[in-house]
């Protein structure tokens, strides 16, 4: 990434991002930070008063995003298994465009209560966002379906996140199967 002009709140989260992502966030110093966004470290402090608040801060644009393209793509599909193609595509390749930061997810400050409230209220969304598509095509019991396939696109993301040589056509195959699967059950290939 580069640093220079521009907005200093994004210039912080995105130093922020790539720090912490790549080195944790207990590792991860306020200083760190400061230096990669290229503003002294008091500065830094004017917008966050620790580093679990600029981590929270961080994460929830992370999460805002995340959830605003996900919206926006389920617009432009009309069949189900269009838009479960697009949630499983969505889903992994976040995490396959960000394997090298896979410490965001593992070495968080998992006892902030700021940030149990921010995955909180981001899962409640996610599954909202799932359940209301999957509602309308009247599936019955759309969130449990939506934390059904959540569940199960969460445990595919592994490979990706612990395979060094897992490529593109993998998650593609991932893709298609996580979607046929969740569409026509595991005993479809059997009848």
């Amino acid at each position: 990434m580069s640093y220079g002009q521009g907005d200093k709140l994004h210039l912080i989260l995105d130093a922020a991002y790539e720090l912490f992502g790549s080195d944790g966030f207990y590792e991860t110093k306020m200083s760190d930070i400061a230096d990669k966004a290229g503003i002294a470290k008091g500065t830094l402090y004017l917008y966050f008063n620790s580093k679990e608040q600029l981590f929270t801060a961080m994460s929830q644009r992370d999460f805002d995003h995340f959830l605003g393209d996900l919206e926006f793509g389920l617009n432009q599909f009309s069949t189900l298994e269009e838009q479960l193609r697009f949630i499983a595509g969505h889903h992994l390749r976040y995490y396959y465009e960000r394997k090298r930061y896979t410490k965001l997810f593992f070495k968080a400050p998992n006892n902030d209560p700021d940030m149990m409230e921010v995955i909180r209220s981001f899962m409640q969304r996610y599954m909202k966002l799932m359940a209301n598509a999957f509602a309308q095509f009247g599936m019955t019991e759309p969130m449990l379906h939506a934390k059904s396939y959540a569940g199960m696109l969460d445990m595919i993301k592994m490979d990706i996140i612990f395979s060094p040589e897992f490529v593109e056509q993998d998650m593609d195959k991932r893709i298609q199967f996580a979607a046929q699967l969740f569409l026509n059950g595991c005993m479809s290939d059997h009848r």
